[in-house]
């Protein structure tokens, strides 16, 4: 995510009564327990549990309890000396404006024995003339968030058709009701926002199938 992206999730929340968009409920709550966190792409939010369903929910921005911790580096898997990713790791492709529900799958996909990597925010960190990044090779199979800026962002439509050229699996997790691409039409489709429990149940099962 460029400086500007970066400074507008900077600006302070209130710490008192954060709502966040629970994906599971379809609708804002005001989350119980929020703790200050950083996303994996170096990010301040805030984690904290639904009052309704009890899920995990998120809401990028930074409170005044993310001034007592520095800021991460963005995770990095493109060192010299990095360690491998485990071959069954998903790949999460999304758009920027889809952070929030990313970074909630990726919970719900970690509590259900299956690790994941976030899409890259930065599109630069994937040369594609020159090799690709790590993680699109090592991970075995990419689960794209589908909605209408996934399928204008260019980062993202690099991941899924590289992976498509290798002949690793796509799939798809529906956030809006918008048609896939047509290489795509025949992957396994999940609408996360429908019924999100028995979506998700469907999608860990095609994960760990």
């Amino acid at each position: 995510m460029d400086d500007v992206g970066r400074d507008d999730l900077d600006d302070l929340l209130d710490d008192d009564d954060i709502e966040a968009y629970c994906v599971r409920c379809r609708h804002t709550v005001v989350m119980e327990d929020p703790q200050p966190v950083w996303t994996r792409q170096g990010l301040p939010a805030m984690r904290g549990d639904c009052p309704d369903c009890g899920g995990a929910v998120f809401r990028l921005g930074r409170t005044a309890a993310h001034s007592r911790e520095a800021r991460p580096a963005a995770v990095q898997v493109a060192a010299r000396t990095r360690a491998r990713l485990a071959q069954d790791t998903a790949y999460i492709a999304f758009a920027d404006t889809d952070a929030v529900h990313a970074e909630q799958l990726a919970d719900d996909l970690q509590k259900a024995g299956i690790a994941a990597w976030l899409h890259e925010a930065a599109t630069s960190s994937v040369h594609w003339a020159g090799g690709v990044h790590p993680a699109l090779t090592e991970c075995a199979r990419l689960v794209l968030l589908l909605s209408p800026a996934a399928l204008a962002d260019a980062g993202v439509t690099g991941a899924w058709q590289f992976f498509k050229a290798k002949g690793k699996p796509v799939i798809i997790a529906q956030l809006e009701a918008v048609e896939p691409p047509d290489a795509l039409r025949r992957s396994p489709r999940f609408d996360l926002a429908g019924d999100y429990k028995t979506a998700f149940r469907q999608l860990v099962g095609a994960l760990a199938g």
